[in-house]
Formats: C-alpha cells, sequence, structure tokens
C-alpha cells in the first residue's frame, strides 16, 4: 500500500455545509474502495493564484491517505465528475515526503495546543472587570447659580 496526498480546491459559492458535505463524500470513496485516511486538513477560502472558470477563491483541502494504486483512478474519477471541484491534484508520497509530512503534523497539532492552552492562560488571567458606577452629576442649585453670574 503506498501513501498519497491529495488537494482539491472547492468552488467559493458553496455554504459551509455543503462545502464539508463534499469533502465527506470524497473521504467516503477513499474508505469504500480500501483506503485508510491519514490526516485531513481544511485551508478555508484562500485566493487563487489566477483566476479559474471566473473565480479568484476556492476552498482548499487537504487528505493524506494510504491505499492502493488503483485508489486514485477512482478518486479522481469522483473529481471530474463532480462540478463542485474547480482542480485537483493527487501524487504518491515517497518515503522521505512520508516523514516530512508527519513532521509537518506534529508542528502543526504542538501550535494548535500551544494556541489553545494560551487563550485558556488568558481567560483565566483576566479579571472580571465589573462595570463602574457612573458620575452623577451635581444638581444645580440657586448658590451655584449666583457664582457662576
Amino acid at each position: 500500500m503506498n501513501k498519497y496526498e491529495t488537494v482539491f480546491i472547492l468552488t467559493p459559492v458553496l455554504s459551509d455545509d455543503q462545502m464539508k458535505e463534499t469533502v465527506e463524500k470524497f473521504k467516503s470513496v477513499l474508505t469504500d474502495n480500501g483506503g485508510k485516511i491519514e490526516n485531513e486538513e481544511n485551508w478555508g477560502l484562500r485566493k487563487l493564484a489566477y483566476p479559474i472558470e471566473n473565480k479568484n477563491t476556492g476552498f482548499y483541502t487537504l487528505i493524506e491517505f494510504e491505499g492502493e494504486p488503483t485508489i486514485v483512478g477512482k478518486l479522481e474519477t469522483a473529481f471530474r465528475r463532480d462540478e463542485k471541484v474547480i482542480r485537483f491534484l493527487t501524487f504518491r508520497l515517497d518515503k522521505f515526503a512520508a516523514e516530512y509530512a508527519i513532521k509537518r503534523r506534529a508542528v502543526r497539532k504542538a501550535k494548535q495546543e500551544e494556541r489553545a492552552a494560551q487563550e485558556a492562560a488568558e481567560k483565566e488571567a483576566a479579571p472580571v472587570v465589573e462595570e463602574a458606577p457612573k458620575a452623577v452629576e451635581a444638581p444645580v442649585t440657586e448658590s451655584n447659580e449666583e457664582t457662576k453670574e
């Protein structure tokens, strides 16, 4: 079994639910054909390097998977049949690229954990600020008016 990585771009006019549904469809194509998904990354809405089908942005998704070589053909056929896919690229990872992908995932996970810990620390450190009472102006009396004149 070989390790593969595929990146595909979905049209930007999709809602968030439609985008997730489409990604799940491609993941099911992989798992139904004996593939094992190792990693999935949603890169979100990004600007394209050049316009494709008169669109300047698209939803990028990366999926790393392991499977037989025939699975790539089936996945790419599914990409071609779906009109929501603007572009896709699938390639086999050699041993060096696979090692790099594992390191990249570890670094990304560490950054996410660090960011979550930092946000939790900020929430704990931030004192609860109570609303200060509003200043009450002194009522105008006759003695105040006399001093003004």
